[in-house]
């Protein structure tokens, strides 16, 4: 017998570009910090033609796969992820826009990991991204979702942003955009392909300092598979500027609670793991649990591909 085998879905081929865009069916898990998702078809585009190409069909942006749970059975969108000069950056100082101790660099591609920038800057003496420290994502997302932590945020170190829309390319600054806790103001179906960094002339001791202040607080976080912070912190007439998330799931007792292979972190309640082959059935279903349990409003930090409401756990 020769080829599928009986019983076995048949998977479509992946569409031919006519700009040289390389397009394959791959497995998301593998674009995943969690390390869950099932099979899409993926783009790789690295130029502006390459990506109006791709966004001619329904479209998702996969970046550095942080922040994200994917459904076990994939997403029937074509999945784009930036590549090629997209994933370069020119860290040169434009003397035009630089004045005194605030400079501005050249383009910074979307696809550009954000560790290995910030590793860059501070060898540089660069300053301004230092609170963005210990988050493993790409430019392009980081800038969409505006991550941060409690020492600064992407926007910190804006100067231009290039945004692409299946309408065109443009280029905006923070001041034309709403933007705020987690959110750049950006639409979901516009993709940011480059921009250019807002920095301050520092040292690279000075720099590094501040990183490893920044990265102090985040000891305590797991070092296992994990998307990050599950939700939130939440706002609440008790707490009106905001309480942890963590410290909620914890005094809910939920702190090492397992379904299947995803377990509640026992070194931080706000994050989920992956002990080795969960599936986002799991994850949805500690999610459902936690928001269950507290008590309290919990907003989502997680992005969950395809947007659903969250599965209730599975009961004896």
């Amino acid at each position: 017998m020769t080829g599928a085998s009986a019983g076995a879905p048949v998977r479509p081929p992946a569409a031919l570009s006519r700009t040289g865009a390389r397009v394959e069916r791959q497995p998301l898990a593998r674009f995943t910090t969690l390390g869950v998702g099932g099979e899409a078809e993926v783009w790789f585009v690295g130029t502006h033609e390459q990506l109006a190409e791709a966004m001619e069909q329904p479209y998702r942006v996969l970046g550095g796969g942080s922040n994200l749970v994917i459904a076990d059975e994939g997403v029937p969108e074509r999945v784009i992820r930036l590549s090629g000069p997209f994933a370069e950056r020119d860290l040169e100082l434009d003397p035009a826009l630089s004045a005194g101790d605030g400079v501005v660099t050249g383009w910074v591609g979307g696809g550009v990991p954000l560790p290995g920038l910030l590793r860059a800057l501070q060898k540089l003496g660069l300053s301004n991204l230092e609170g963005t420290v210990g988050i493993p994502a790409q430019v392009g997302g980081a800038v969409w979702m505006n991550a941060g932590t409690r020492y600064g945020e992407m926007f910190d170190g804006l100067h231009t942003i290039e945004i692409v829309t299946p309408a065109g390319v443009r280029q905006v600054t923070p001041d034309d955009l709403n933007w705020g806790y987690r959110n750049s103001g950006i639409p979901r179906n516009h993709v940011v392909t480059q921009v250019r960094l807002k920095l301050r002339r520092s040292t690279p001791e000075a720099v590094l300092e501040r990183m490893e202040h920044a990265d102090v607080a985040r000891k305590g976080q797991p070092k296992m598979k994990t998307p990050g912070c599950a939700f939130k912190n939440p706002r609440t007439p008790e707490f009106p500027d905001g309480v942890s998330a963590g410290r909620l799931i914890d005094q809910a007792g939920l702190k090492g609670t397992r379904v299947g292979n995803a377990m509640i972190s026992p070194d931080h309640a706000n994050f989920i793991v992956n002990l080795g082959g969960a599936t986002a059935a799991d994850v949805h279903a500690l999610l459902h649990l936690i928001r269950e349990r507290v008590g309290v409003a919990m907003e989502l930090e997680y992005e969950l591909w395809p947007e659903q409401a969250l599965s209730a756990p599975e009961r004896a």
